[in-house]
């Protein structure tokens, strides 16, 4: 395994930590800053938003750059973002530090993927994207629970100096570990990315991602409301609970990107189908302690196991304009957990009570595996690539 592989992870770790450790940081922030909750929520939906605008707008904007300096620059732009939210003596500086740090993490997930691939043979591509993404479920596993503590325990700020310190060791591994891809003398244009959108099964891509996303994160985002008012844990054992959910996001990227790379549309299939199955049962079992326990496991496993697969397969059927793709198929994710998380939300406020978003996501999950469906009969046609080549893609 190529040492710059963990040097990808070790910069997705701390981008996966930016995003998810505010959650359990908000009474703290909010109680600094004067804030409501719901105000300080909005630390959240910025980020998430922000996203899609680095992924799309700051990928286009570097195509012509070479891909290791450019995510050098990213990794730079994460640090000063965390930095300046870290020492933010107001609410707004906060947003700003999350607006900046946000900007990275489409664009640097898209443009790594694409160098995560290009750091080994073409038969272990979606397994290299796989590693690269661990960093990211790790952030869930270990990182938000401590980080969460650490905030706790030294007020929220140092949670935040701490995630700039990962920037900086990921900065220098990336400097030190990452080889200039195979490419690099290619000068690509942003007309020529763009030729990537000519493609039906990218944009087939793009929606699944979307709504396969979309679909776990409808049932997720409202998680503590159905653990507390419908399984009947308490409280304290949320954090705990979301671990196990954070384990199954590992195993399911390791994998579903061992098995992408044998056959990216049926490991698919195989994966959001039993996501659909999985969140049926939780919505009728969610009642059941033991049973809420084994579906949060495995909701994890076959929710984040269709990430290597749906990241390489935008970039296959991308050609040889894979960049903007990938970094707009990030896009798609967060799009997918903005579209979950308002969807959910619409069940609860309209009285269907805390498991409505468990059958709004499954709902989501049936249209993705429906488009999914579409998009694995017609990549058995023969399509046109990016490149402009003709071929016939199995399933």
């Amino acid at each position: 395994m190529p040492l710059g592989l963990i040097a990808l992870a070790i910069g997705a770790f701390g981008i996966g930590l930016t995003e998810f450790v505010i959650m359990g940081l908000l009474p703290e922030v909010a109680a600094d800053f004067g804030v409501t909750e719901a105000t300080a929520g909005w630390l959240i939906s910025g980020y998430a938003l922000s996203v899609v605008v680095g992924a799309l707008g700051l990928t286009a904007a570097t195509t012509r750059l070479p891909r290791k300096p450019v995510l050098l620059g990213l990794v730079v732009l994460f640090i000063l973002g965390n930095a300046l939210t870290a020492v933010a003596p107001d609410y707004s500086v906060a947003m700003a530090g999350r607006i900046v740090a946000a900007l990275c993490h489409g664009a640097f997930f898209g443009i790594g993927s694409v160098v995560a691939a290009d750091l080994v043979a073409p038969e272990k591509k979606a397994r290299a994207i796989a590693i690269m993404f661990t960093g990211l479920t790790a952030a869930n596993v270990l990182g938000v629970p401590f980080g969460t503590f650490l905030g706790q325990q030294f007020g929220w700020r140092a949670t935040f100096w701490v995630i700039s310190g990962i920037g900086v060791l990921a900065f220098a591994g990336i400097a030190v570990l990452v080889t200039a891809p195979r490419d690099t003398g290619a000068q690509v244009s942003l007309r020529h990315e763009l030729r990537a959108f000519r493609s039906g099964q990218v944009w087939l891509s793009l929606i699944v991602t979307a709504l396969a996303f979309g679909g776990m994160f409808g049932a997720f985002t409202y998680i503590a409301y159905t653990l507390t008012g419908v399984s009947g844990f308490d409280a304290g054992a949320v954090p705990w609970l979301l671990v196990l959910f954070g384990a199954g996001l590992v195993i399911g990227n390791w994998v579903g990107g061992r098995l992408a790379d044998g056959a990216i549309d049926r490991t698919l299939l195989l994966f959001i189908g039993a996501l659909l199955v999985v969140l049926v049962l939780f919505g009728l079992l969610a009642w059941s302690q033991p049973a809420t326990i084994a579906i949060l496991v495995v909701m994890g496993a076959f929710g984040f196991g269709t990430v290597p697969g749906l990241q390489s397969r935008i970039m296959r059927y991308a050609g040889r304009a894979p960049t903007l793709a990938s970094g707009a198929n990030i896009g798609a994710f967060n799009v997918g957990n903005a579209l979950g998380a308002w969807a959910g939300g619409l069940g609860i406020s309209a009285g269907l009570g805390y498991t409505s978003p468990i059958w709004i996501g499954a709902a989501i999950t049936a249209s993705a595996l429906v488009v999914m469906v579409i998009a694995a009969v017609t990549a058995r046609r023969p399509v046109t690539t990016a490149s402009g080549t003709l071929r016939t893609v199995a399933a």
